[in-house]
């Protein structure tokens, strides 16, 4: 049985009273958080590149093996309200990252739109626009930084 959503919970809860299925709705789709990064370690800037996590399917954005993601990438990072203020790499298009810092969903989110194409028609997917890690020699991604994505 799938649990029936809260009306606009986004609006009326706070990020930590939301149930777990609200929690999960809150993510578009895009894949963007699980495109590798550069972070420099004398600047600290961080950079997207254009190479997804080996979890990522590149035809829906979604991760592949959602549930058992950290036995697969022990480095991924579960979002969690407690954990948002700590993660400085997420894109500014980010349902978690605008929620927190007290900005909506943009128009196009699957929660307002009712369209969970909205997200590719916008350009903020990556479908079509990344490579398997797998494709990439390690040594390599720093020649794959992406500027589509922005952080501010």
């Amino acid at each position: 049985m799938t649990e029936k959503l809260r009306e606009r919970f986004w609006e009326r809860h706070a990020l930590a009273d939301l149930t777990p299925a609200e929690w999960e709705s809150l993510c578009d789709g895009c894949g963007r958080c699980c495109l590798h990064k550069l972070e420099y370690e004398d600047t600290g800037e961080i950079e997207y590149t254009g190479i997804a996590c080996k979890l990522l399917d590149l035809g829906t954005a979604r991760c592949g093996d959602y549930a058992n993601r950290k036995r697969h990438v022990p480095d991924c990072v579960r979002l969690t309200p407690q954990t948002l203020d700590s993660i400085n790499w997420l894109p500014a298009t980010c349902a978690y990252r605008r929620l927190n810092e007290g900005r909506g969903l943009p128009r196009w989110h699957p929660l307002l739109s009712g369209d969970p194409e909205a997200v590719k028609k916008a350009g903020i997917s990556v479908i079509g626009r990344v490579l398997p890690e797998t494709a990439v020699d390690e040594d390599d991604y720093d020649e794959h930084v992406v500027r589509w994505i922005r952080m501010r």
